[in-house]
C-alpha cells in the first residue's frame, strides 16, 4: 500500500524515480494546499550501470536505486515502497493511430468511455519485442463532429479519437522492472522522461501556443512537441552531455572526472563568446606538469557535439510537421541545459527562439528540507524527477475520477443488490428482479 498522510486535501505521497545515465534521483512529494507540489525528501546517487539510458548493469543500478531511496526515505520520513519510474533510450518509438467506439446510446461520455477507447489501443499489435508505453488521446470527433478535445459530459453514440502511441523494448522494460523488484519496490507506473519531464517545466499556455521540449541527459536528448494543447511527436536522440564529456577526454587528453569538470566549470557551447588567452590549469598525473588547456579550444569541442544533439532535434522538429507553429519556441531542460551560451547556439541553428525550462514554478515553498537541497530542486537537472512526482499525482487524481465515474455508473440492479445485503431484505428483491431484468426506479423506490 502507498504512504498516505492526513493534509487538507488528504493528498497522498507520491514517490518519483528517476532512472538516468548519470544519476538516479529519488523524489517524495505531495500536492500542497496551493495546488503545487510539495517535496518531502531527495535521494540521489551515481548511476553507473545505465548506457545512453538502457539498464546495462542490473546490480549496479540496483546498488545505486537503493542508496538514493534510502536517502529520500530518511529525508522523507516515508516508508517507500511504490514508485513511478521514468523510461528513455534509444528503443523508444512513437506512432499514430485512429480508434472508434460505439456506445449503446446517446447519453453523457464520461472518463469510463475515454478509457475504454484507449484500452482497445493497448491491444495493436507491434513488432516482435515491442510493447506499448503509452496511449495518449489527442483529438475526438463525436458523432462526425471533430476537433474535439475533451468529450466529458457530451452526447454522443460514436466516438473517434487519433492516438499517440509510443513503445519500447520488451527487454529493456523488464530490465528496468527487474531493477526495481531487486530493489525491494514496486512499479506503480511507468513514464516516458520527456513527458514527466514536460510537466515540470511548461504550462498549459506553452503546450496551447505550440512548443517543443527538448530534455538534455546525460545519455539521451529527450524531445516532446505540443501543439494546441495535444502532444504531437516524440522522439529520444540517443546522444547527451556524456558524450561532451568524453570528446573533451579525448580532445584535451585529461581523465574522465576533470573532463566533466571542465565542461560543467568552464564549458561553453560558442567558441566566439570566449577570449583566446583564457587558460585552465589541469593537475597533472602522479606528479606530472600541470596541463594549460584554452577555454576558447575546449568550447569548440563542445560547440561540435552540441551542434550535432540540435541538429537531431532539429530534424525531429522538421519531421514533426510543427516547424512553423511553435509559438511558445524551443525550451531546453536536465543537466545539459546548463551549459553556457546553449541558447544562443539553439536559436543560431534552429531559427526559433528557445529558453532554459525550471521546474521551480510547480514547487510549494518547503519548511521540510535544508535550504540548499531546495534550491537546488530549481535546477533543471531535476526536471524529469519533479515531473514523475506529477504525473503520479495527476495518475491518482484521474483514479479518483474513473472510481466515481464507475460508483456514478452503477445500475438500480446494483444499488439494490447492495442495500438488501446490508438490510437483510432479500423477499421484496427476489420480487422485483424477475428472469435477470433490470428494476426501475419507481419499482425500486415503491418497495423500499
Amino acid at each position: 500500500m502507498k504512504a498516505k498522510v492526513t493534509t487538507e486535501k488528504d493528498s497522498p505521497i507520491i514517490v518519483g524515480l528517476d532512472i538516468g545515465t548519470t544519476k538516479i534521483c529519488v523524489t517524495v512529494g505531495r500536492r500542497s494546499g496551493t495546488n503545487k507540489i510539495e517535496i518531502l525528501g531527495v535521494g540521489k546517487a551515481e548511476s553507473s550501470g545505465v548506457s545512453r539510458g538502457v539498464v546495462a548493469n542490473i546490480q549496479k543500478t540496483v546498488n545505486s536505486i537503493k542508496l538514493a531511496v534510502e536517502e529520500a526515505a530518511g529525508q522523507s520520513n516515508v516508508d517507500i515502497k511504490v514508485v513511478n519510474v521514468g523510461i528513455a533510450g534509444q528503443h523508444i518509438k512513437s506512432i499514430q493511430h485512429r480508434g472508434i467506439l460505439t456506445r449503446k446510446d446517446d447519453s453523457e461520455i464520461n472518463r469510463l468511455d475515454i478509457e475504454r477507447l484507449i484500452e482497445d489501443m493497448y491491444k495493436l499489435v507491434l513488432p516482435p519485442g515491442e510493447e506499448i508505453i503509452h496511449v495518449l488521446p489527442q483529438e475526438f470527433t463525436i458523432d462526425n463532429e471533430p476537433g474535439i478535445k475533451d468529450p466529458i459530459g457530451m452526447a454522443g453514440r460514436r466516438m473517434e479519437a487519433n492516438f499517440h502511441i509510443i513503445s519500447g523494448l520488451v527487454s529493456a522494460v523488464k530490465n528496468i522492472k527487474k531493477c526495481i523488484d531487486n530493489a525491494s519496490l514496486e512499479v506503480q507506473d511507468l513514464i516516458l522522461e520527456p513527458l514527466a519531464s514536460s510537466e515540470a517545466v511548461l504550462d498549459e499556455a506553452d503546450k496551447d501556443a505550440g512548443v517543443v521540449l527538448v530534455d538534455i541527459g546525460g545519455g539521451t536528448t529527450d524531445v516532446a512537441i505540443f501543439h494546441e494543447g495535444i502532444i504531437r511527436h516524440t522522439a529520444v536522440i540517443p546522444l547527451g552531455g556524456n558524450i561532451v564529456t568524453e570528446d573533451i577526454k579525448q580532445g584535451c587528453s585529461v581523465l574522465r572526472n576533470q573532463a566533466e569538470l571542465l565542461k560543467i566549470r568552464f564549458g561553453s557551447a560558442l567558441a566566439d563568446e570566449n577570449k583566446e588567452n583564457e587558460v585552465i590549469s589541469v593537475p597533472g598525473l602522479r606528479g606530472r606538469e600541470a596541463k594549460e588547456i584554452s577555454v576558447k579550444n575546449l568550447a569548440y569541442i563542445i560547440q561540435a557535439r552540441m551542434e550535432e544533439i540540435i541538429e537531431h532535434v532539429y530534424y525531429e522538429i522538421k519531421s514533426s510537421g510543427y516547424e512553423n507553429k511553435l509559438i511558445g519556441g524551443i525550451v531546453i531542460t536536465g543537466g545539459g541545459a546548463q551549459l553556457k551560451h546553449l541558447v544562443q547556439l539553439v536559436e543560431y541553428i534552429t531559427g526559433i527562439d528557445c529558453r532554459v525550462g525550471f521546474p521551480n514554478e510547480h514547487l510549494a515553498k518547503n519548511e521540510v528540507l535544508p535550504k540548499t537541497s531546495y534550491d537546488e530542486l530549481k535546477s533543471p537537472l531535476y526536471a524529469t524527477g519533479i515531473g514523475l512526482l506529477i504525473k503520479g499525482i495527476q495518475a491518482e487524481e484521474e483514479q479518483e475520477e474513473l472510481d466515481e465515474d464507475k460508483a456514478d455508473r452503477m445500475s438500480i440492479k446494483d444499488i439494490a443488490q447492495r442495500e438488501s445485503k446490508k438490510t437483510g431484505l432479500l423477499g421484496w428483491f427476489k420480487d422485483i428482479i424477475k428472469d435477470g431484468n433490470e428494476i426501475d426506479d419507481a419499482s425500486y423506490l415503491g418497495k423500499r
